[in-house]
């Protein structure tokens, strides 16, 4: 009985114990709720602006611009990485650096050379200073940064070599063939060109990363805390052909230079679907070169001059006023209508349809609009209208302008402004507007919106893919479209075009010459042009070429000064063609078409494995790797002559491979 009272004696002391203990840790448990409480209900943002706020903040993490592509898949302008390094002289251990040091300099003086006491000296006094984020160099390539990241110290990476490295990106051109006024930019506050018309697919989305403070004006980087990755952008195939820019850009640049001429523009355009083929715009610097920095063909309005007449006969022939029988007696080449004195630079007599445009005759057109259209000009100008020559163009690239044609509400209307505007002034409109003109009629009536854009891909899937767009489904009648061909036609056998009429291939086109800024005293200035389409029986290409202010010493006609350069355009895109052009057209000084018909190696990744890309040529593989998912980072051009990853190293997707091409 004694036994069993000890026993209980011990239970209840044992258990009052524990019960203290238990309501010992309830106690300090609800404090402890409490102050967490206290602590997010009282000084929450004290604490977040004394210590968070001053010490960390969120910085965005750039995400890559995706490539801009020709349509054979050759890179226009890329996003390439380069490496900023920065060295953090207090997790950098004291053994490694002074037992290092000395190699370290020596590494540093010849890849930079710079003395090796300089940057000893320099890294002595940060060292003793400890600072954590000193700034080696910027602006790195991945060969440099390659090199310098096995470089005595450095290569014992962040936690004991104190090596940082910041990625950034730069975008570069990647082709000599497009300049920078065509490919144009996006930087954030101007959006010019190829770059800004595709902006919304080109630009990935931004990241966020944490950073640290290190002093008053530096943070460092906090690589493993990132909030939000980075999403690279969509890649973007526009519808220019090397090829044919570059056979477009040569025959331009080597007449600018033959008749000393300010600028100017060649236009190609596919018949069947719209697609610019060929955008060139070149001008005459202060050195006498010709360089790609503005875009004459979408940002100038300009006074058409004869190559307009096209535009206005054919109203006259849809509205069957004028057929392959009409003539029109030009007497003298001299008419006064209206008080306005109009003269054709040559020839007299009596002129059928085809001989008006084949010789350019500025009265026999005005004659034949005024006497049809002058008591109800404004059936002409529905025309016109129809037409979309008084509408701002609806395309992806910026600056387009709006034309602007003289109607009889404007103030400056007058008797004979209707004359005027018929071969080709009192109207103001851009090459590219009367280049989709020209490309309607080749194409049978049918005008199609010009297009840029071929498709946007993502990670080697197509996400969009263009179609041909309808502007106007029949500008005319097929009757007048047919005498329209056959007369512009005629116009490069028999007429102003003649000087590059072959046998070997039949051109359609109309010459242009028309003065500007007459009204200013000075000597008179003159833009040459020249609008047609090839082959004339069976289009595939328009092509406009307007060459502006050429040396009147030595020529200022469209028919001599811009008509070969149409020639020699639609010569050499026919070369993969059975066409037999003459040996002279085929002489290219620029463009070497061996290189453009080299088969396309395939590039295949089998097993997740690399394969051997070193000998190829750079823009038949880097396409091809792109479309299979991964990132590539390239320098050069030409033939790849290094890579990494190495052979056979297993790569997974959206994984950089860097390329380095041999020059």
């Amino acid at each position: 009985m004694q036994k069993q009272n000890e026993y209980d004696n011990k239970r209840k002391k044992t258990l009052r114990w524990g019960y203290l203990f238990a309501v010992g840790v309830l106690c300090v448990f609800v404090l402890f709720l409490a102050r967490i409480v206290i602590l997010q209900n009282t000084n929450v943002q004290e604490i977040k602006d004394d210590y968070i706020n001053k010490n960390y903040r969120e910085a965005t993490l750039k995400a890559a611009r995706g490539n801009l592509f020709a349509s054979d898949g050759s890179i226009l302008a890329t996003t390439v990485m380069r490496y900023d390094i920065y060295l953090d002289f207090k997790t950098m251990k004291d053994t490694i650096y002074s037992n290092n040091i000395g190699a370290l300099t020596d590494s540093l003086s010849k890849m930079f050379g710079k003395s090796r006491g300089e940057f000893r000296q320099k890294f002595d006094e940060q060292k003793k200073k400890k600072n954590q984020y000193y700034t080696l160099v910027k602006g790195l390539d991945f060969d440099q940064y390659d090199r310098i990241r096995n470089f005595p110290v450095f290569k014992k990476g962040k936690n004991k070599g104190g090596f940082i490295v910041d990625r950034n990106y730069k975008r570069e051109l990647a082709t000599s063939e497009i300049g920078a006024g065509t490919i144009g930019i996006d930087n954030g506050e101007v959006k010019a060109g190829l770059e800004g018309a595709f902006s919304k697919y080109l630009t990935g989305t931004d990241g966020r990363r944490l950073e640290q403070r290190i002093n008053s004006s530096q943070w460092k980087p906090i690589d493993y805390w990132k909030v939000k990755e980075p999403v690279d952008g969509e890649d973007v195939y526009t519808t220019l052909d090397l090829r044919i820019q570059d056979i477009a850009h040569s025959a331009l640049e080597k007449q600018l230079i033959t008749y000393e001429a300010k600028h100017g523009t060649v236009i190609v355009m596919e018949t069947e679907t719209g697609k610019v083929r060929a955008l060139v715009n070149l001008r005459r610097t202060d050195e006498g070169e010709y360089e790609d920095s503005y875009n004459y063909a979408l940002k100038d309005n300009i006074e058409p001059g004869s190559t307009f007449k096209t535009i206005s006969l054919l109203a006259a022939m849809d509205d069957g006023f004028i057929d392959e029988n009409t003539t029109v007696d030009v007497g003298n080449g001299v008419w006064t209508y209206a008080k306005q004195r109009i003269s054709d630079g040559h020839g007299g007599g009596i002129y059928d349809i085809s001989d008006v445009l084949a010789k350019s005759s500025n009265v026999g057109t005005s004659k034949l609009i005024t006497k049809y259209y002058a008591d109800k000009p404004q059936i002409f100008l529905d025309h016109l209208k129809r037409w979309k020559l008084f509408d701002k163009m609806d395309i992806e690239l910026p600056g387009i302008t709006k034309p602007k044609i003289l109607t009889p509400q404007h103030r400056r209307w007058n008797a004979a402004t209707l004359a005027s505007i018929s071969y080709g002034y009192s109207s103001n409109i851009n090459l590219l507007q009367l280049t989709t003109f020209y490309n309607g009629v080749a194409n049978g009536g049918k005008m199609l919106k010009p297009l840029f854009i071929d498709k946007i891909m993502k990670d080697g899937k197509v996400m969009y893919s263009a179609k041909p767009e309808v502007m106007v489904n029949k500008m005319a009648s097929e009757k007048a479209i047919k005498m329209m061909t056959s007369a512009l036609t005629k116009a490069v056998e028999k007429g102003t075009g003649r000087s590059i009429f072959t046998p070997n291939l039949k051109m359609a086109g109309k010459t242009g010459t028309a003065r500007f800024e007459y009204w200013l005293p000075g000597p008179m200035k003159y833009r040459a042009s020249f609008a047609g389409f090839y082959p004339a029986d069976h289009p595939k290409y328009t092509c406009y070429v307007m060459i502006s202010e050429p040396n009147t010493a030595i020529g200022f006609y469209g028919g001599p000064v811009s008509a070969p350069v149409f020639k020699e355009i639609a010569g050499k895109t026919f070369l993969k063609t059975p066409q037999n052009i003459e040996k002279e057209m085929l002489v290219d000084r620029k463009v070497n078409l061996s290189k453009m018909v080299e088969p396309n190696v395939k590039v295949a990744v089998n097993n997740k494995q690399m394969p051997n890309v070193v000998g190829l040529i750079g823009k038949n593989v880097i396409p091809q790797l792109e479309n299979l998912g991964y990132r590539i980072d390239y320098k050069g051009v030409g033939r790849i002559k290094e890579q990494f990853p190495l052979e056979g190293t297993i790569i997974s997707k959206n994984q950089r491979i860097y390329l380095s091409l041999q020059n």
